[in-house]
C-alpha cells in the first residue's frame, strides 16, 4: 500500500520497540511473541453526533429557508390528494403528505413536500414502508445492538493514543472487527474496545421492542426468512456473542491488552445497526453489510437504509442521491461550479495527482484543527 500516494506514509514493523512507540499497551506482557503492525500517523476520529449538531445548529440560525422540529414523530407518509394522474397515468403533482406528531404539544399537524428524503438510521425502514412505494418492496431489517469494553482506570487511559485494529474472528461478519481505541468524546479522554454483538428487537436504541415484529410484512417476510437461512454463521455468531460472560470479553480484550484486568472496565452499549436484507433472484434473500439507497422511480423520494455510511462514503453516497433525484439541476453548469466549490477535488483523482492530495489533505487539517 506505500507504493500508493493515499498511503505513502504508511511504515511496517517487527521491531518490538518500535511497536511499543506506536502502541504501548498492546506490547505490555508480551514475551518472545512475534508481532507485527502497520502505522499511519496522520488519522483521526471525527464525533459524528458532534458534527450533526452543529451542522444542524448553523442551518437553523443561518440560513431562512431551513426549519428545524425536534420533539416531534412522524407518524405517516402518503402521497398528497392533490396528485392526479394524467394522459399518461404520470402523476402530474409529487407531492409528499407527511402527517407529525408534535410530542410534547399532543397536536397533529401536515407538511406537503415536493422531495422527501428519509435519512432516520434505523428508524429508517418503518418510514419507508409507510411510502408505500413499488421500489421499498422486498426490503427488510434486523437489528444488531454494538457493545463495547470501556475503561474507568485514567492511568491506562493515558497510556494509550491511537486506534490499533486487528483481525475479525474466523466465520465472524466484517463489522466485528475488533479494535483498542482512543476516542475524545465531549473534550474528554477515552478508551474503548470492542465491538461485541448484542441483539434486540428495537430498530433504534430507544426504540420500542415491537420495531422488528412491525416491519414484517407480506413482500418482505419471504426474504428475511430466506436470509437467515443463508446467515447460518451470523446467527451462530450473534447467539454466542448474547452468550458471552464477563470473562469471555476480558480474554478478547486481553488478546489486544494482555494486562487488563476486568475491575477497570464497563461494558456499554452504543446504539443499534439496522442491517439491510432484500430481494434476491437467486437466493430470495440476501443480507447487506453495507449501505443501500433506495428511490421511487420519480425521483421525489430517496431513503437511505443499512449501517451507517461512514465518513468515507457519506459523502459520494449523498452526490448519487442528488445526481439520482436531481438529475436535470446536477448537470446544470451552475451546479458543478457550485459543487467544485463545495469538494475541489470533484471529479478528479487524488489517488494519481499527488499535488492535489496534498492540497487537499493540508485543508482538511486546518478545517479540523489537526495543525
Amino acid at each position: 500500500l506505500s507504493k500508493q500516494p493515499l498511503f505513502a506514509e504508511m511504515k511496517y514493523s517487527e521491531n518490538p520497540n518500535t511497536l511499543a512507540i506506536w502502541m504501548p499497551l498492546v506490547m505490555k506482557g508480551r514475551v518472545d511473541e512475534k508481532v507485527a503492525a502497520t502505522f499511519m500517523e496522520k488519522g483521526t476520529d471525527i464525533n459524528f453526533g458532534a458534527l450533526t449538531n452543529a451542522l444542524i445548529e448553523y442551518l437553523d440560525r443561518k440560513i431562512d429557508d431551513v426549519e428545524v422540529f425536534l420533539g416531534h414523530e412522524i407518524k405517516d407518509i402518503s402521497r398528497a390528494k392533490t396528485s392526479k394522474l394524467n394522459a399518461e397515468n404520470k402523476l402530474e403533482n409529487n407531492d409528499w403528505e407527511l402527517e407529525i406528531e408534535d410530542l410534547k404539544g399532543g397536536h397533529t399537524h401536515h407538511i406537503f413536500t415536493k422531495f422527501l428524503f428519509i435519512g432516520a438510521g434505523g428508524g429508517a425502514l418503518p418510514l419507508l414502508e409507510k411510502s408505500d412505494i413499488e421500489e421499498a418492496e422486498g426490503y427488510g431489517g434486523f437489528p444488531i445492538s454494538g457493545q463495547w469494553l470501556k475503561c474507568k482506570n485514567e492511568a491506562i487511559i493515558e497510556q494509550h493514543h491511537t486506534k490499533v485494529y486487528g483481525k475479525a474472528t474466523v466465520g465472524s461478519p466484517p463489522m466485528s472487527v475488533p479494535h483498542l481505541d482512543t476516542r475524545i468524546i465531549n473534550g474528554k479522554k477515552e478508551l474503548l474496545f470492542g465491538p461485541f454483538a448484542g441483539f434486540s428487537t428495537k430498530f433504534l436504541k430507544k426504540g420500542s421492542y415491537l420495531d422488528l415484529p412491525k416491519s414484517i410484512e407480506f413482500d418482505n417476510i419471504l426474504p428475511m426468512i430466506s436470509a437467515g437461512f443463508h446467515n447460518i454463521g451470523l446467527t451462530k455468531y450473534l447467539i454466542e456473542q448474547v452468550m458471552q460472560k464477563p470473562k469471555d470479553r476480558l480474554n478478547a480484550l486481553r488478546e489486544y491488552f494482555p494486562e487488563a484486568k476486568m475491575k477497570d472496565w464497563e461494558l456499554i452499549v452504543a446504539g443499534q445497526r439496522v442491517q439491510v436484507i432484500k430481494k434476491d433472484e437467486e437466493e430470495g434473500g440476501v443480507l447487506e453489510f453495507g449501505t443501500e439507497l433506495i428511490t421511487s422511480a420519480d425521483g421525489s423520494l430517496s431513503a437511505l437504509l443499512g449501517a451507517s455510511p461512514g465518513a468515507s462514503t457519506a459523502v459520494s453516497i449523498m452526490i448519487k442521491l442528488i445526481k439520482t433525484c436531481y438529475h436535470n439541476e446536477f448537470h446544470s453548469k451552475d451546479f458543478q461550479e457550485k459543487l467544485k466549490i463545495m469538494i475541489p477535488s470533484y471529479g478528479q483523482s487524488v489517488e494519481n495527482d499527488v499535488k492535489l492530495l496534498k492540497k487537499m489533505r493540508e485543508k482538511s487539517e486546518k478545517v479540523l484543527g489537526l495543525v
